[in-house]
Order: structure tokens, then C-alpha cells, then sequence
């Protein structure tokens, strides 16, 4: 079998898993580290590139259930956008993570982090594969890294007043506040990103400490192995346009109706989210369904650029073009790991 790198990843940035001084190197060092401990197998790649059709096939192949590493997936009645697995899908095999928060309701890092550590237990407790699938970079490291994740308390007035400024005042106004209070996690988040100016903001003015002070890592206790999907950009590019084309088909339009009449306000980070903040722009008649259509689509080639400079920061990752190799290869690959 051999690794198959798209234009997106080139050879020399990730280990090739064909190549057998590497991967007997890499499993005689792993070994004496995670000799006992129950396994992980982890799953990721960009949006559209195939996790879903992969994970089931190999659930299916190793007595798995799937925890999602989605940020969106989390959220009820967001189906058609988010590409959920379907129901029928879902049956194939178990899932955990998916529709647990309605769209107005927040999961923080560490709550999703509790929660995929306790889907993960119960998996093995009952004998099976976990298989940790998404495209999520902060969600995915937060369980293999075991990142300790500041808790700040709840204080909603304080959230309200911090959104309301975001809202009024724009995000530079929050990072310039949040330079000046704690420049130490200002130097290392982005500054164009509003949640995480927020949130890091938030963080000290309810503990009086830098967030980047209250940060670590504790490794999970698994046995972790890194499965990444890619394509081509072309190829990718293109099945990401198809299925635009299908979601509007099949009702991403309506579904975007439906939240906003449960009402939910279009504001919300949920529905601010890629697809749906261009399916309310078409119902608030500011531009037409053909203009819907490519933006969605310029908006997740960019966002998929965006996944795969993530994606680069994380180790150990074995990569495979799904043009090139089959889900049989990849398959066979988990397996032989997992029985080893």
C-alpha cells in the first residue's frame, strides 16, 4: 500500500505510512509508550474530501462508533448544511457528538472535550473502535492533545455585554482592549477572530489571569493513530461544488427558513456559519440564488484552505489521496495497526 499526497500536502511535510523504515521506527518508538492502552483512531481531512463514507465503511470493518470532531454537527435541525451523517447512515453504526446543542446554545472546547473523553470510555468499555471524525482541528486536538482548556465560571451578564460590544464596536475594539489587559495570549490568537478575542477576553476578566497562563496539555491515555484524507485541489474542489449544488437541492434554502421561523436569530454564531449566512442573505433578498450558490462555494474553498494550514501544525499524521488509494487500502492500514 502507499500514501498518495494531493498538491494540498506535499510528501516532504508528512510521513509516508508506505514507507517501512518509518513506520517500523515510528511503531518500535510508540511502542513501549502505548503498550496496553486502548486505541484512537482518528480521522480527519477537509470538508467534502469523503470522512463520512470512509468512516462507516471501516466502523463496519472494526466494531466502530464515530465521535464527531464537527463544530457544527453539534447542533439540532442544522442537517442539510452541516452534512450530517443521515439517520440511515447513523444506523450503519453507532454516532456520538451530533445534535447535542440546540442552535442558541454554546459548547465550549472543554465541554466537548468532557464529553468525547467520556464517548471514547464507553466505546471501549464495551469493546468497541472509536473512531474520532471531523474537521475541527481545535476539537481534534483537544482530545488527542489533552489540552487543559481554561474554565472560566459562567457569568452571562458578562457574555451579554461582551457581545454586545463585538456587535456595536467591531472585534479590533475587543483585541485592542484584550492587548492591553493581557498581551501574552493577544501575541499568540488571532486577532481577526472574533470568538476567540471573546472568549480569551472574557477568560480574564473573570479569573484575572492570561488565558496562555491557565493553558497545558495532558495526553489521553490511548493508543492514537492519525489517518488523514486529501485529494487534489481540483478534485476536491470540484465534489465540494457538487454537493453545494445538492444541498440546495435538497433543501438547504428551506432548512434556513425553518431556523429562522423557530426563531433563531440569523446573529447567532450557529447561523453565521458557512452556507446558512448565505442562505439568509438569499431569503433577506440581498442577492439571488445563483450569487448563494458561488458564494457557499468561494466560502468553503477558502475555509478548506484554512482547514488543511491547521491540519499542517498536527503531528503523526498518516496522509492518504483518496484519488490514489482505496478505502480498502486504508482499511487494511487501521487494521493491521490496531492489531498490532
Amino acid at each position: 500500500m502507499r500514501s498518495a499526497m494531493s498538491d494540498a500536502m506535499q510528501p516532504s511535510d508528512h510521513p509516508d505510512p508506505s514507507n517501512p523504515h518509518l513506520s517500523n521506527a515510528s511503531a518500535s518508538t510508540s511502542a513501549s509508550l502505548t503498550e496496553g492502552r486502548p486505541p484512537l483512531v482518528v480521522l480527519l481531512g477537509p470538508t467534502g474530501v469523503g470522512k463520512t463514507e470512509l468512516s462507516l465503511e471501516l466502523g463496519r470493518a472494526c466494531k466502530g462508533e464515530v465521535v464527531s470532531a464537527d463544530s457544527r454537527q453539534i447542533y439540532r435541525g442544522m442537517d442539510i448544511g452541516t452534512a450530517k451523517a443521515t439517520p440511515a447512515e447513523r444506523a450503519i453504526i453507532p454516532h456520538h457528538l451530533i445534535d447535542i446543542r440546540n442552535p442558541d446554545e454554546v459548547l465550549t472546547v472543554a465541554e466537548y472535550q468532557k464529553l468525547a473523553y467520556a464517548a471514547i470510555a464507553t466505546i471501549h468499555r464495551r469493546g468497541g473502535t472509536p473512531l474520532l471524525v471531523g474537521g475541527t482541528a481545535l476539537y481534534i486536538r483537544a482530545v488527542v492533545e489533552g489540552l487543559r482548556i481554561p474554565e472560566a465560571p459562567p457569568d452571562p451578564a458578562l457574555r451579554a455585554r461582551l457581545e454586545e460590544r463585538l456587535a456595536q464596536e467591531g472585534v479590533a475594539s475587543l483585541f485592542r482592549e484584550l492587548a492591553t489587559l493581557d498581551p501574552a495570549t493577544a501575541d499568540r490568537i488571532d486577532a481577526r477572530n472574533p470568538r476567540r478575542v471573546l472568549r480569551a477576553l472574557e477568560i480574564f476578566l473573570l479569573t484575572g489571569r492570561p488565558k496562555v497562563e491557565l493553558e497545558g496539555a495532558q495526553p489521553p491515555p490511548y493508543r492514537i493513530l492519525m489517518v488523514g484524507l486529501t485529494r487534489p485541489r481540483v478534485s476536491l474542489y470540484t465534489r465540494i461544488d457538487r454537493r453545494v449544488d445538492a444541498m440546495l437541492a435538497g433543501g438547504l434554502i428551506e432548512e434556513t427558513q425553518r431556523l429562522l421561523d423557530q426563531g433563531y436569530d440569523p446573529a447567532l454564531p450557529a447561523m453565521t456559519s458557512l452556507g446558512y449566512r448565505e442562505c439568509i442573505d438569499y431569503l433577506a433578498g440581498r442577492c439571488d440564488l445563483e450569487t448563494t450558490a458561488r458564494r457557499i462555494k468561494v466560502e468553503t474553498h477558502r475555509y478548506v484552505r484554512h482547514q488543511m494550514t491547521w491540519f499542517r501544525k498536527l503531528p503523526n499524521i498518516h496522509w492518504f489521496d483518496l484519488d490514489e488509494v482505496s478505502h480498502q487500502e486504508i482499511i487494511a492500514f487501521v487494521l493491521s495497526w490496531l492489531q498490532h
